[in-house]
Formats: structure tokens, sequence, C-alpha cells
């Protein structure tokens, strides 16, 4: 499987009840994929620090199509596919599978990057485009213009 961000056992704190995974889990193990993937392509969160930077979310969508349960073992892989180099802004997709290999859900979210003081939308650094492009890239990536 490629492009796995994360791996991890489902804990009882993350479960509802009825005995399965709760929704807002499965945003948490997404963001946390996320985190690790932009850490690895050189996008740390000291790297966010050093320039009042962060991501922003607009819209997250979630499709479940297997319920996942309480000491299951998942997996999160992550790709980009949509990136706006004028605006900064992305999508993201999150394929979330069961330990068995069955897809169970996925999560795609819309964002982009957060001056932290002013409190408003900002392109990223020049020297950060290289970490965006070593993202990796869904089949059906498309990168826009305005």
């Amino acid at each position: 499987m490629e492009n796995v961000f994360y791996e991890g056992q489902v804990l009882w704190a993350q479960i509802d009840a009825n005995r399965h995974l709760r929704h807002s889990a499965y945003a948490d193990f997404c963001a946390q994929a996320r985190s690790n993937m932009l850490k690895k392509t050189g996008l740390s969160l000291e790297e966010f620090a050093l320039n009042n930077i962060g991501p922003i979310l607009f819209r997250e969508e979630l499709i479940y199509f297997r319920e996942i349960k309480l000491d299951e073992f998942i997996t999160v892989t992550v790709e980009i596919t949509k990136y706006n180099r004028t605006n900064s802004r992305f999508s993201f997709r999150h394929i979330i599978y069961k330990e068995d290999g069955v897809k169970s859900a996925v999560v795609t979210v819309d964002g982009a990057w957060l001056d932290i003081e002013k409190r408003k939308l900002v392109t990223i650094p020049e020297n950060w485009h290289a970490y965006v492009e070593a993202i990796p890239k869904a089949e059906d990536y498309e990168e826009v213009s305005e």
C-alpha cells in the first residue's frame, strides 16, 4: 500500500454508543496522517512556527464504507488531489483501511494556509513549493489556477 502516513489501533476512547469508531475519530486519524505526511515532506510544526503559517480547513467530507470496531488496526493513506499555486489552496484525500485491507472510509478536505498573526489567508513562501511538490499526488491530481 502506498502513501501510508498513519497506522494504529482503535482505542476504547474512540468508540461510540454503537460500539464502532465514532465519527470524529476518523477526522482525528486523518489529521494525524496529514501532519505526519507534511512533516515527512519538510513542513514540520517547527517550519510552520518559523513562518507563522498554519493550515486551515474549509471543508471536510467523510464517506463511510465499512465500520471499524474496537481494537482493530487501521491504516491511513494521504494524497493531494488539487493544488492552486497562486493562492495556495489545496485538497487532500485520505483513505482509511481496516486491518484486512478493506476500505473503510474516504475523507476529503479542502483548505489553505493561514497567517497565524494576521488571521488571513496567505501564499506560502517560495521555498515551500519544493515541499508541496514532494506531497504524494493522486491519480486524478490537478493543479488549478484561480
